[in-house]
């Protein structure tokens, strides 16, 4: 869908992996520059040139400007353009406050035991990081490029009171800019994808307001409505457990082992504690995160993909093996065929940490539909994508 001459130009900032890239061009943009400072990253958009024809530009967006990112786009200062990107999302993730103080940690843990407790209070403050400045950047970069609509991502925590002024902020700019903007919580299993991974986004238009994405998906059977059910886990990469797919980093060996082979599918490190009823309990519930020692069923959908995985966090295959590299990039909706550069951990960092194709592509299709004409129907959306 990229080249076309009538579609809208689209320039992404902090491409990444190109999942953002990949579902703007679904909704039937023209990503006409993905800019990352990556190289790994970088170097997957090269690897991919047939998905993304637009121009890869290896830098720093501290160091451009709207005049540069219009002209590297092949773009004049009067071509319409939506601007896309999710700085990253480190700064504003829930690891970032749940083990500080550790006031919230303790909280849980007495509340899974029964025990009275008093909730903390909110965490107002932000741990110094210097990333926490690229939002600013990104929404400097809309400004000098005259961009007519925007499309911002990240993580749901960045709306927790201690990085709600970052959003707040974003939203205020825009408002005084004069683009009309609506905040977004999405659930990547509403949209089609084989992963519960919440996302916001921030839309902005200067034509209109953005509408609200309707779910193609039910999570849960209550939803109902006629929507099809979310697609499982084993849906979307049981093809993928066969010899020629194997990894020799998915081998898990060592410590806990053999406390991943008796979780069941479907649960973590909580089914070896006395909250479970386990009869010899290893851990206590709520002192580790949810991602320890998860082990995907293959009758719902994935948890979240994780950018940074330890060795003993998951999403762990329902065989007891970390999950193969292709099998994370099926459950966050990347085309079959798309490849990945770098090393093992460099892959599962750019995959982790993209957006999913298939829930950007219905984010960025309710910013298109403000230039006119109705959105991008769910169905062909659907048809357009992606896991092979």
């Amino acid at each position: 869908m990229n080249g076309h001459h009538d579609a809208i130009p689209a320039i992404d900032l902090f491409a990444g992996a190109g999942g953002l890239s990949l579902g703007a061009a679904l909704a039937g943009l023209d990503v006409r520059l993905m800019v990352d400072n990556d190289d790994a990253a970088c170097d997957t958009l090269r690897a991919n040139s047939r998905r993304h024809t637009g121009v890869v530009l290896e830098a720093d967006i501290s160091g451009l400007d709207g005049k540069t990112l219009r002209t590297r786009a092949g773009l004049t200062r009067d071509d319409p353009l939506i601007i896309v990107g999710g700085a990253p999302c480190q700064p504003f993730s829930k690891a970032a406050y749940w083990t500080d103080p550790g006031e919230d940690a303790r909280y849980r843990r007495a509340r899974s035991r029964g025990e009275d407790a008093a909730k903390p209070m909110p965490i107002l403050h932000a741990k110094p990081d210097s990333r926490r400045s690229l939002v600013a950047e990104y929404w400097r970069l809309v400004e000098e490029t005259q961009a007519d609509a925007f499309l911002f991502e990240n993580v749901p925590s960045i709306l927790h009171p201690r990085n709600r002024v970052v959003v707040d902020g974003l939203v205020a700019s825009a408002t005084s800019a004069g683009y009309c903007v609506r905040v977004v919580k999405a659930n990547a299993a509403d949209f089609g994808v084989a992963q519960r991974r919440q996302r916001v986004f921030v839309l902005g238009s200067r034509r209109r307001r953005p509408h609200v994405p309707a779910a193609t998906h039910a999570v849960r059977a209550r939803q109902g409505g006629g929507l099809p059910p979310a697609v499982t886990a084993g849906a979307a990469i049981s093809h993928l457990d066969r010899p020629r797919f194997a990894e020799p980093e998915e081998v898990v060996e060592g410590r806990w082992a053999q406390h991943l082979a008796e979780i069941p599918p479907g649960s973590n490190y909580k089914f070896h504690t006395e909250w479970a009823g386990h009869p010899e309990p290893t851990f206590v519930a709520e002192t580790r995160f949810w991602n320890s020692l998860p082990k995907l069923s293959p009758d719902l959908p994935s948890w979240t993909i994780a950018a940074s995985p330890g060795p003993w966090t998951g999403p762990f295959h329902w065989r007891s093996r970390r999950l193969r590299t292709t099998e994370m990039a099926a459950l966050q909706s990347f085309p079959a065929d798309y490849r990945f550069a770098g090393s093992r951990r460099e892959r599962v960092r750019q995959i982790g940490n993209a957006v999913p194709p298939r829930l950007a592509a219905h984010m960025a299709a309710a910013v298109a539909a403000t230039f006119g004409g109705d959105p991008a129907p769910a169905a062909d959306l659907l048809a357009a994508t992606c896991a092979g």
